[in-house]
């Protein structure tokens, strides 16, 4: 998987287009796990700013469904949950 940490914005919402819909809920579960493990909350945080993109990009890709494809998908016992 790519370092997304190291991609601007732009990068980082480009690459976002590009994936699978299992990439893209795969790199939403990660994002959140990473700002779980933070445990700080900041308007200037990097991984809440991608969290905000890759949120914008699951609800582009399902209009009117918000999260809820990705949220079937968390609870979906088949797929890998990166732990």
């Amino acid at each position: 998987m790519t370092d997304f940490a190291a991609l601007s914005e732009r990068e980082f919402a480009s690459a976002l287009e590009a994936m699978t819909d299992d990439e893209l809920f795969e790199l939403m579960a990660d994002l959140e796990q990473r700002s779980e493990a933070l445990g700080r909350t900041s308007p200037t945080d990097e991984v809440l700013a991608k969290i905000a993109l890759t949120e914008s990009a699951i609800e582009r890709r399902f209009p009117g469904q918000m999260l809820l494809p990705y949220k079937e998908w968390k609870s979906r016992p088949d797929h890998l949950t990166l732990q």
